[in-house]
C-alpha cells in the first residue's frame, strides 16, 4: 500500500473519501441537544433524527442521475463541484433559524455527496484496476474510518459547547478544493471502449451481480444505521446523558471499521469473497446482539467496536466486486446505483428502527436488526462465494 501513498492521485481521493464519513455521523453527539432545542417543532423527536439520513435522501434520488452525468461533466470537476457544496451546505447549520431549514440544508448537503462519491467511486475504477484496485479500497477504507475517528472526536468535543459547533468541520470540504484541483487529471472517456482489458467487456451475468451487490448494500446500511441514528438517545436513556459518550460509541465504530480495513486484503485471501461478506454481517449481528443486552458504557463500547466492523469488511468487497464485474462502458452508472444503495439505506434505518423502538424499546429494535444481518451473511455467502465452473459475482 506504501506505492499508493506515493501517488498524487491516490492522496487526494483518499483526502476527498474522509469527507463521506462526516456526511451524516458527525452530527451524532449533539443530536439530543438539537432536539431539545427545536422541542416546540411539530414532530421534532423524527426530524431531529432525520437530520443524520435526510443526505441519504438526496444522495439516494441524485446518484443514479449523477451516474449518467460523470462521464459527460467530467469526473475531476463534479468531485470538486460536490467538495464544495458539502463544504457551503454543511456548515449551514451554524446558522440555520429553524428545524426545518435545517433539514433543507441537509438535503442540499446531500447533493454535494451524491457529486463526491459517484465522481470519486468512478475515477478509482478508471485510475486503478485489479488487484490494485483492491488494495485502494481496503486503504480507501481505512482513511474513512480513521478520519472519521479524529473528526467525530473533534465533534463530541465541540456538542460539549454547542450541539451546533460540529456544523463547522463541514468547512473541510472547502479546504480540499486546492488538494483535488492540483492533484487530480481527468482521465479519457471509456465510452467507446474496445474490450482491449479484460475488465472492459464485463463479466457473464454482470447485471445479477450488481443487482445483488446493490441489495446487500441496502441491507447492510439500513442495519448499520441504526447506531448512528440512536445510540445518543439509547445511551440518554440509561441515564449516560453527556454527548462525549455517544461520541465516544462514534469513535469505536470508526476505529474498528479503519482498523478491520487495514488487514481487509489478508482477510479477503484467506476467506474469499464471500467468506468476507459473510463475516462482516455476522459481525453487524454479534454488536447488536450485544447492544440488546448490555447497559454499562464498556460493554456498549465493546458492541459498539463489533457493529464497526461490519462496513469495513462489507463495503470494499462489494464495491470491489461489483465494479470488476461491470463493463468499464457503464462504470459511471454502476458507481452512481452503489452510491444510491449506500444512502437509501441509511435514510431509510431511522424509519424502520423508530416504530420498532415505540412498540418494543431499544432491546426489540436491536433483536430485529442483528436477525436481518443475519440473513445478510447467508445470502452473502451463498451468492456471492467463488465457484470454480459457472456464474460468478466477481
Amino acid at each position: 500500500m506504501g506505492s499508493l501513498l506515493k501517488d498524487r492521485r491516490a492522496v487526494a481521493l483518499l483526502l476527498a473519501a474522509t469527507l463521506t464519513v462526516m456526511s451524516n455521523a458527525i452530527i451524532s453527539p449533539g443530536l439530543p441537544g438539537i432536539g431539545e432545542y427545536f422541542a416546540a417543532t411539530p414532530n421534532a423527536d423524527l426530524l431531529t433524527r432525520l437530520l443524520i439520513t435526510a443526505p441519504s435522501l438526496t444522495v439516494a434520488l441524485i446518484a443514479p442521475f449523477a451516474g449518467l452525468l460523470v462521464d459527460r461533466v467530467g469526473r475531476k470537476k463534479m468531485l470538486m463541484i460536490g467538495s464544495g457544496l458539502f463544504g457551503v451546505a454543511g456548515s449551514a447549520g451554524l446558522w440555520a433559524p429553524s428545524l426545518e431549514v435545517l433539514l433543507a440544508t441537509r438535503l442540499l448537503l446531500g447533493m454535494g455527496v451524491a457529486m463526491l462519491m459517484t465522481a470519486m467511486t468512478a475515477l478509482v475504477a478508471q485510475y486503478f484496476r485489479g488487484p490494485e484496485r483492491g488494495r485502494f479500497m481496503g486503504l480507501q477504507m481505512t482513511f474513512i474510518n480513521f478520519g472519521g475517528l479524529v473528526f467525530i472526536a473533534v465533534a463530541g468535543f465541540l456538542a460539549n459547547h454547542s450541539s451546533f459547533y460540529p456544523f463547522a468541520l463541514y468547512l473541510v470540504g472547502l479546504i480540499y478544493l486546492p488538494i483535488l484541483y492540483l492533484c487530480l487529471d481527468e482521465p479519457k472517456s471509456q465510452s467507446d471502449t474496445d474490450g482491449s482489458h479484460p475488465s472492459d467487456a464485463g463479466q457473464d451475468g454482470w447485471p445479477m451481480v450488481l443487482g445483488l451487490g446493490l441489495l446487500l448494500m441496502v441491507l447492510s446500511f439500513s442495519t448499520f444505521y441504526i447506531l448512528p441514528t440512536q445510540i445518543a438517545f439509547y445511551l440518554a436513556e440509561l441515564g449516560h446523558t453527556d454527548p462525549s459518550t455517544a461520541a465516544l460509541m462514534m469513535v469505536c465504530v470508526t476505529f474498528a471499521a479503519g482498523t478491520i480495513a487495514m488487514v481487509y486484503p489478508k482477510l479477503r485471501r484467506a476467506l474469499g469473497r464471500g467468506g468476507v461478506l459473510g463475516a462482516g454481517f455476522v459481525l453487524l449481528a454479534t454488536g447488536f446482539f450485544t447492544l440488546g443486552y448490555v447497559e454499562i458504557v464498556p460493554l456498549i463500547a465493546v458492541a459498539s467496536l463489533l457493529v464497526g466492523m461490519g462496513p469495513g469488511l462489507i463495503v470494499p468487497t462489494l464495491l470491489n466486486s461489483t465494479l470488476d464485474a461491470v463493463p468499464m462502458r457503464h462504470h459511471g452508472v454502476a458507481s452512481g446505483a452503489l452510491t444510491f444503495s449506500l444512502f437509501i439505506g441509511q435514510f431509510i434505518s431511522p424509519i424502520l428502527s423508530q416504530p420498532l423502538i415505540k412498540a418494543g424499546g431499544y432491546h426489540m429494535a436491536f433483536m430485529v436488526f442483528a436477525a436481518a444481518a443475519l440473513v445478510g451473511a447467508i445470502l452473502a455467502v451463498v451468492v456471492f462465494r467463488e465457484r470454480r465452473t459457472g456464474f460468478a459475482c466477481a
